[in-house]
């Protein structure tokens, strides 16, 4: 083999074993993982709606819509967010440096799931709804209709679920919230 043809057969395989090793390297940061900028303009995001110092959230990251960038699920506790029915989860979508609300959705419990299952483009979720007068709990299936997901999980379009469909906990019933403002 001449040595011109050595050297460009050498860049291309260099350049192949570079793709798939950035390719692994992104596959290892996780489903949940995300840059300390997307949560920072979160938190910021979460803040102009509400002011409240002792508001606690959880949130987490994931593709709900398939098109590579992370959605953001959003457990709020505090106040404003919480009754005897639960609390308001928050389904939110990347706009630009900041967020959109998707649903807000009410009475929600954790644990909170994504199914595997999807509707118009938008993995299932699956929350827990207990109390206010629901009583026992359930899990709630709920179905992205082509603009949001249902925002009361105790009543139709929600429904209950039967069985345990596959999916993962993204939200479990045990996770301490984040302060929304530092002290």
């Amino acid at each position: 083999m001449e040595t011109g043809l050595k050297w460009r057969v050498l860049a291309q395989t260099a350049m192949v074993l570079s793709v798939l090793i950035s390719a692994c390297a992104t596959k290892t940061q996780g489903p949940d993982s995300t840059s300390a900028a997307a949560e920072e303009s979160l938190k910021r995001f979460l803040q102009t709606l509400d002011d409240n110092k002792a508001t606690r959230y959880i949130a987490a990251f994931r593709d709900l819509n398939g098109d590579g960038i992370p959605e953001a699920i959003v457990y709020l506790m505090g106040n404003s967010w919480c009754g005897s029915g639960g609390c308001n989860t928050l389904i939110l979508a990347r706009e630009g440096s900041s967020w959109r609300i998707v649903t807000n959705i009410k009475i929600t419990r954790r644990p909170i799931r994504v199914l595997t299952n999807e509707s118009h483009g938008w993995r299932t979720l699956g929350v827990w709804v207990q109390g206010g007068g629901i009583q026992p709990g359930f899990e709630a299936e709920l179905l992205f209709d082509g603009k949001s997901y249902p925002s009361n999980p105790s009543v139709p379009p929600a429904r209950r679920l039967e069985g345990n469909p596959a999916g993962e906990v993204v939200i479990p019933s045990a996770q301490d919230g984040k302060p929304l403002y530092d002290d």
